[in-house]
């Protein structure tokens, strides 16, 4: 089935609008990982408007504790990921190509033009032993380029699919997923997905889109937990998984 990794992020900012330490991450990632979730993800930015470096490592020491669960550190390869990642050692590193002040992620790398400087990071990030994906639109064309970098898996970026669900375009957005999917499992990449996932447009993605081995969801489960409870709402995601695995 497949698998859900909590995205910590907001919790972190919200953490970071007062000088308090509450609401605190590693709690947040407890009662995540103890309400079923497989892993924690964050996604540290230059700016450190949300996860932190104290962040990182005080997770690293809590998922050490934890074998079963999963840490991965999402961010721009070029912008320090590679250093937290030499320090901490994740189970695995999602390369996204955010700018530094990017609100958040919006579109997948351009392997042609990104392709040589990315190649050496993914080498050394596997001499690490961490797994990499890497974040993708999805284009079927463009899955071959990114097992010849070496990468493990690809993220496919889901808002697209998100602003599509509930609406005529919904069905087409799901093959254009599907076929993604495909192609790069016909490349031996491993399939990952995240962005504006929800409870309500999961089930369908993962009843079309085959062999989906994680999402990462963050925004819309935080926010579902102000209202649910976290340990609650976590539970709830993984009923969404499931119905979409028996759809």
């Amino acid at each position: 089935m497949t698998r859900l990794s909590v995205n910590l992020n907001k919790i972190a900012l919200l953490r970071n609008s007062r000088n308090l330490g509450i609401p605190s991450v590693t709690r947040a990632a407890n009662i995540a990982l103890d309400a079923g979730a497989a892993g924690i993800t964050v996604h540290p930015r230059p700016d450190s408007r949300h996860i932190r470096l104290s962040d990182v490592h005080e997770l690293a020491a809590l998922l050490a504790d934890r074998p079963d669960a999963e840490f991965n550190i999402e961010g721009n390869p070029f912008e320090g990921l590679v250093d937290i990642a030499r320090k901490v050692r994740p189970h695995q590193c999602t390369l996204v190509p955010d700018d530094p002040g990017a609100f958040t992620s919006d579109h997948g790398w351009d392997v042609k033009h990104d392709g040589a400087r990315l190649r050496p990071v993914i080498a050394e990030l596997k001499s690490l032993g961490t797994r990499v994906s890497m974040f993708m639109d999805p284009l079927p064309e463009a899955m071959p380029a990114v097992r010849d970098l070496g990468a493990d898996r690809v993220e496919l970026y889901t808002e697209p699919y998100a602003k599509a669900f509930s609406t005529e375009a919904q069905q087409s957005s799901l093959r254009v997923y599907a076929a993604a999917a495909s192609a790069a499992q016909d490349c031996a990449l491993g399939v990952n997905a995240g962005h504006d996932l929800n409870q309500h447009n999961l089930p369908a993605f993962l009843s079309t889109v085959p062999g989906v081995l994680e999402v990462s969801i963050g925004h819309a489960l935080v926010a579902d937990a102000i209202e649910d409870g976290l340990a609650a709402t976590v539970g709830a995601y993984l009923n969404a998984i499931a119905k979409g695995a028996h759809a």
